[in-house]
């Protein structure tokens, strides 16, 4: 789910002015070509929209131009500029829609589409902080541009502004120019438009001139981000405009925003950012609010956290909010696998099972994951309803209840499940099969909540297992904790050099419920072929039939397995309980997707880890195979199918564009290959001939787009997954 933007914060009693009547009609003309996902004044007046209610918004228009009004939106002021005298002139026709409460305005080109609002917005702060008569917006370039030069005294003071036509060989080896924005009381501004307009002056350089010479305060703030200044008066520097919108596009933009937001995979965010214990509270607050109206509030809540920073700090505070909701709580002590309260829900017959994680994100980040009394994660309007009550809230709308009090009340028991969750595992688990199989194996739970569950596990099992980069580190060696190829270098290198001494390497991901594995060889064994492994091993050496549900960004050669087998095959959105929901639907054996999630029928309705890496060294053992072996087997049901993904960093802009480019331009064929099919349901996805495809997708878990192709051999994936990028940046 792609995240809501927040509304900008206006200025309180300010006005803009934005000036795009043009000198001609072939700077007007550029005004309305397209740039990015808009037009040339359109990214200009959207920059001011964040800054600027509509209504204090004025645009000065050519007379009789009826395009621009509508290409811009109907909820902006219009006046007509009936002589193109100059810019002084064209700002001082909006004089009469100004608001009379107006205290400040601003006045800026539509012809410099790329200034940022945090350039417009310093500058307008850093007026009103200083209480200026006039300032200006300036920047240090080290190119020749059009633009006038700044000149300052000895002591940094602006002493002149000089024209491009001005200027004299000392002025040309001035680097800083004037953009071209400026703020200035309404009062004040339009006097000194009259004044020199009485001198037939119509320029606004010359009118900040004038308050240079009347020894007036004059501020500047200078911008640092020189693409900024790049203005469009010619055919070539639209086309430098396009490739520098184009390469924002690309730049990840800090998310500022500090509401709540669900993804598919809970709440993530930055802690001291948007993740707070503040925050935290308040989301407790709402979910605590929705158990009460449902009237389940007496069945208490399981919460627990992982071995990020804050997580223990954030399990107590979120304990001592729903104790003071009278919602008693059982707190798991120390940290503990996602998949661990995902089984406690329903185990303890709670209400909601809450775990403070952020998954496999980078250590910077936590959040929290709820899942519903049947150990399910809430579809998205119920975790619309915890968002939405949460922002609205208040701190001193949240009721908690000191931690010791509640503890000496017995509304808060600690009281581990390692033990319960381990036995309800070995009962799916065929133990006694891996005993006397003599297998040994190397697992790195990158520092994460597996090593105790998983390794009383293969204890139990009798299996030879080494661990690696357990101890607790809430920066997991300084790199995400995901377990893909990238990631899992230390596990491959210490099998590669057993030289056959380990018959798998297994590896889960920050809060165990995702399982990377490595096979005897040091080959990087994927998600999607893992899973083609494990529904041949349940349905034809298990006895358990049924179909398999997968994810839309899933290798479709689960279908082909699953129409060998005389099965249904599910294709859901991405997003754990969307599987879990289509297995319920169709009876499935097995659900999974890419990313290292899966669970069988009779297991949790979430993704496991720890138990996945059981379930494979049964496989193992029961078959008296290694993986490589399996593989080579299974691959002579399916055929091949070759995957690759990539991602960039994406923008809200992005969000916006991507999928309005594919709706404005249907596709028809990928290269050289047809196109059998287009599916909007979650992202875009291209259907090709025999089970190729090609996904386009954001991320509702990272500000990523992410980019997925299967093939019928690994050229031809690197063929789609080159044009989907090509695509991309068009």
């Amino acid at each position: 789910m792609a995240q809501q933007q927040s509304a900008p914060s206006t200025i309180d009693r300010g006005t803009a002015i934005v000036l795009a009547a043009g000198a001609d009609d072939a700077s007007r003309a550029l005004l309305e070509r397209p740039l990015g996902d808009s037009t040339v004044a359109g990214l200009a007046v959207a920059t001011v929209r964040q800054m600027f209610a509509p209504e204090r918004i004025i645009v000065v228009v050519a007379a009789g131009d009826t395009t621009l009004p509508a290409l811009l939106g109907d909820d902006l002021t219009y006046v007509e500029q009936t002589e193109p005298l100059g810019t002084g002139h064209a700002a001082g026709v909006a004089r009469d829609a100004v608001p009379a409460d107006t205290d400040v305005v601003l006045v800026a080109y539509a012809d410099t589409p790329l200034l940022r609002p945090d350039s417009l917005r310093g500058l307008v702060n850093r007026h009103q902080l200083k209480q200026a008569d006039f300032s200006l917006l300036t920047a240090v370039v080290d190119q020749p541009l059009p633009y006038g030069r700044i000149e300052r005294d000895e002591t940094g003071r602006i002493r002149a502004i000089v024209e491009v036509e001005d200027l004299d060989a000392g002025d040309a080896a001035i680097h800083e120019i004037n953009v071209g924005a400026y703020v200035a009381a309404p009062s004040v501004l339009f006097a000194q438009i009259d004044a020199l307009a009485e001198a037939g002056e119509h320029r606004l350089t010359e009118i900040a001139q004038r308050f240079l010479d009347a020894d007036d305060v004059i501020v500047s703030y200078q911008i640092y981000d020189t693409d900024e200044v790049q203005g469009i008066n010619t055919e070539a520097e639209l086309a430098l405009a396009a490739d520098i919108v184009l390469e924002r596009l690309f730049v990840p933009t800090k998310n500022t925003d500090t509401s709540i937001h669900f993804g598919t995979g809970g709440w993530r965010a930055v802690i001291g950012e948007g993740f707070t214990l503040g925050n935290l509270r308040r989301l407790c607050q709402a979910i605590a609010n929705e158990a009460t109206r449902k009237g389940i509030d007496h069945q208490g809540v399981v919460i627990g956290g992982d071995r990020r920073f804050l997580s223990r700090e954030s399990a107590e505070a979120a304990a001592e909010v729903f104790a003071g909701n009278n919602i008693s709580v059982l707190l798991l002590p120390d940290d503990v696998p996602t998949p661990l309260v995902t089984f406690a829900a329903p185990y303890t017959g709670s209400a909601y099972g809450i775990i403070i994680t952020s998954s496999h994100n980078p250590p910077e980040w936590n959040g929290v994951k709820v899942f519903r009394a049947d150990g399910s994660l809430p579809l998205d309007d119920e975790t619309d309803r915890f968002q939405d009550e949460a922002n609205a809230l208040r701190v001193d709308e949240v009721i908690t209840l000191d931690l010791h009090l509640a503890r000496k009340a017995g509304m808060v028991v600690d009281r581990a499940l390692t033990e319960p969750y381990i036995d309800a595992i070995e009962k799916i688990i065929d133990v006694d099969a891996v005993r006397g199989s003599d297998l040994r194996v190397i697992v790195d739970p990158m520092y994460g909540t597996s090593q105790l569950t998983l390794g009383t596990i293969l204890n139990d099992m009798r299996v030879r297992a080494e661990f690696i980069h357990g101890a607790h580190n809430p920066l997991f060696g300084g790199h995400a904790p995901a377990p893909d190829l990238q990631r899992l270098t230390s596990l491959i290198g210490m099998i590669t050099n057993g030289k056959g001494a380990y018959d798998l390497g297994m590896a889960t991901d920050g809060d165990s419920d995702r399982i990377g594995i490595v096979d005897e060889t040091g080959e990087y064994i994927s998600t999607n072929d893992l899973l083609l492994l494990l529904f041949w091993y349940l349905h034809e050496v298990r006895g358990e039939k049924g179909g398999v549900v997968r994810n839309i960004a899933t290798t479709h050669l689960l279908d082909r397995l699953a129409r060998h087998f005389g099965e249904e095959s599910r294709e859901v959105k991405v997003g754990f309980k969307h599987v879990t929901a289509g297995m319920e639907e169709i009876g499935a054996v097995l659900g999974g997707e890419s990313s290292g999630g899966l669970t069988v029928r009779g297991w949790i309705l979430g993704k496991d880890g720890i138990f996945a890496c059981a379930l494979v060294v049964e496989m193992l053992a029961v078959t008296g195979k290694r993986i490589s072996e399996l593989r080579a087997m299974i691959y002579e049901i399916t055929g091949r199918l070759y995957t690759l993904e990539a991602g960039v960093p994406a923008t809200p802009e992005m969000r916006v564009a991507v999928p309005r480019r594919l709706a404005a331009d249907p596709l028809t064929a990928v290269g050289p290959y047809a196109v059998v099919g287009i599916d909007h349901t979650d992202g875009t996805k291209i259907l090709l001939e025999n089970d190729n495809w090609a996904l386009l997708r954001f991320s509702g878990t990272e500000p990523v787009l992410r980019m997925f192709v299967e093939a019928d051999s690994p050229e031809k994936a690197s063929e789609l997954l080159d044009w989907l990028k090509g695509f991309v940046t068009a």
